[in-house]
């Protein structure tokens, strides 16, 4: 059962063969850490993940999220391993131990989160989010609020949210109608409704932290004009000990297509008049606070959904092995022969194929991503510090939708090789299916990302970010070269690579010149051929070590895996690129049939 939560193998392969990891421990930040304490923490997830998390996954699915009498009933069956999580101190692998984190590099709680978060991505929102609003407490909140909220966020011990979704106020954040008072003694009186709140509300932990965007009163319209506040479920003293019941109150949660087991709320704050909160860093840059979690959440949304597609790949490699139906290809006119398992079938073996190579490839772009984050504050020069940092900010909205996207489509694969059965509570993949598909929805949709990457991110610095990025890919592709059996697909990465070079330049071109609106109406496909030359490079630099190890004679029972790394890069390369370069073809061509279509021609 472990294995289907994802290939401990290929982890280990990312972590130390690919990113190296294990050097950060020559760093003074990490002395204290080496590869064998970096592996048994991960073992530790595992086990921990296995045994207490993956068995409320369908539990908790059936037994769903109620609300009754004003008060969310969350599973029962969350009790224990959240109790048991915050002891095993998961709960903040990242942290400065002075507030109750183990001081571990991004790099190695990403890979300890595979398993942590994917066994349960419901059961973790409970979890985790806490962590965010820690985090945005810790870099700009005062020396007072850090002493108060950031060691029982960090542990758990207080949960946390973010109040920022109106019923009017959706992706526009300006138009947010809850509004702040001040008050004589430097708090305000809040007053407003927010929907769509994860963890809005439970009984898990004894109080729960709310990161809440308002306007005070008079500020600017806009998203110029909106502040930040902490506003506590029960009121905090200054002395740390909690008062009475604030008045933010959960009015209903959400039925949903998938996570039943998270409690999404609706939540009224001041409907009596008395909802009281602090400020978090400046008045009226509430935005610039809350990016800091936001970005923090994209990064674990990329890991969320395309841990949800390492669960479906492995569950149908496992179905795919074991299910007989057919006489295999070459025997289909000999009645007499027997049927063999499904995995013999060719189209079958194409979509396990299919999944293998983005899996690898997903796992590989989200462990990198969080490498970067590392290095954007430990490498040596404050060169590469900037370097990485940019390239993070970068990735980040690729990462994002790209991993959502393609961990909802490899689950609906994984599906498909069930055949009717996936289509079944009987096994797993349906609700895999189910618990994916908000991944491209939340913290952003696609349609925010991609205007994000187009408009910010690809002329940071006068695009030397997005050269920097060229540039990466580019030394994986010369190294590939001397392989002779990489030579075709470094050389079809190469053109892949140019060919979105020169569609970034055209979008950028595009954008701004009077046809704005067409350069948008197509970033999103662009967004995705930026996710696909990632996956390329991600594989072929996969192939790259893979190939160097073969050349060593590794032992017997490595082959394998090592082989298979070198077919999940021909498979993506040669299969999925070439269909890349065609919306490619289709970018640069600049249709304008969504811009120009009247309304009533819909």
């Amino acid at each position: 059962m472990a294995e289907q939560i994802a290939d401990r193998r290929d982890i280990e392969f990312v972590l130390f063969d690919q990113l190296k990891v294990d050097e950060l421990c020559q760093l003074e930040q990490f002395s204290d850490f080496n590869k064998k304490t970096f592996t048994m923490l991960i073992n530790e997830a595992r086990k921990f993940a296995v045994k207490e998390i993956l068995p409320t996954y369908q539990e908790g699915d059936r037994e769903g999220v109620k609300f009754e009498n004003g008060k969310v009933i969350i599973p029962e069956c969350y009790r224990r391993p959240f109790n048991l999580l915050r002891e095993a101190e998961f709960t903040s692998m990242t942290e400065d131990p002075e507030y109750g984190g183990q001081g571990l590099p991004e790099s190695i709680a990403i890979a300890a989160a595979e398993y942590l978060v994917g066994t349960n991505f419901a059961f973790a929102t409970y979890s985790f989010l806490g962590h965010g609003t820690g985090k945005m407490i810790e870099l700009l909140g005062t020396q007072k609020q850090k002493e108060i909220y950031l060691k029982k966020l960090y542990t758990a011990e207080w949960g946390g949210t973010m109040l920022l979704t109106e019923p009017n106020a959706g992706s526009d954040v300006g138009l947010l109608e809850t509004t702040a008072k001040r008050n004589d003694d430097g708090t305000f009186t809040l007053t407003g409704n927010k929907i769509f709140i994860t963890s809005g509300d439970h009984d898990l932990t004894e109080n729960i932290i709310h990161p809440v965007l308002a306007r005070i009163e008079g500020a600017p319209k806009g998203t110029k004009g909106v502040s930040l506040f902490i506003v506590p479920k029960y009121w905090v003293n200054e002395d740390g000990s909690m008062g009475e019941a604030n008045d933010i109150v959960c009015t209903g949660v959400e039925e949903k297509m998938g996570i039943h087991g998270s409690a999404t709320c609706s939540m009224a704050l001041g409907s009596k008049g008395k909802c009281r909160g602090v400020i978090l860093g400046q008045e009226n840059k509430g935005m610039k606070v809350m990016f800091h979690m936001m970005n923090e959440a994209r990064l674990g949304v990329g890991l969320q959904s395309f841990a949800h597609a390492s669960n479906a790949y492995l569950y149908a490699l496992n179905y795919a092995k074991q299910r007989v139906q057919g006489r295999a290809l070459e025997d289909a006119l000999d009645h007499s022969a027997p049927a063999v398992a499904i995995i013999n079938h060719p189209d079958v073996r194409r979509m396990l194929l299919e999944m293998k190579s983005h899996v690898e490839g997903m796992r590989s772009f989200t462990y990198y991503t969080a490498n970067c984050f590392d290095k954007s504050v430990t490498a040596r020069t404050q060169e590469e510090r900037d370097k990485n940092k940019m390239l993070s900010e970068l990735l980040t909205p690729v990462l994002k939708t790209y991993n959502s996207q393609r961990g909802f489509d490899m689950c609906v694969k994984a599906m498909q090789v069930f055949g009717g059965a996936g289509y079944t509570k009987d096994y797993p993949v349906e609700q895999l299916t189910r618990d994916c598909k908000i991944a491209s929805i939340y913290e952003g949709t696609d349609g925010i990302q991609a205007m994000d990457l187009l408009a910010r991110k690809l002329g940071m610095n006068q695009g030397k970010v997005f050269l920097d990025f060229i540039n990466e890919i580019t030394d994986v592709v010369t190294k590939a070269k001397p392989f002779e059996q990489l030579k075709g697909i470094a050389r079809n990465t190469e053109i892949l690579l140019q060919r979105l070079a020169d569609s970034a330049m055209h979008m950028g071109t595009t954008a701004m010149s009077g046809k704005f609106k067409v350069a948008f109406a197509h970033s999103v496909p662009f967004l995705e051929v930026m996710g696909d030359t990632v996956m390329a490079w991600m594989l072929l630099w996969r192939a790259n070590i893979a190939s160097e190890k073969l050349g060593d004679n590794p032992k017997k029972k490595e082959i394998p895996f090592l082989e298979g790394q070198i077919k999940s890069a021909d498979f993506f390369i040669n299969n999925i690129t070439p269909m890349t370069l065609g919306k490619i073809d289709s970018i640069i061509a600049s249709g304008d049939a969504a811009i120009t279509i009247g309304n009533d021609s819909f």
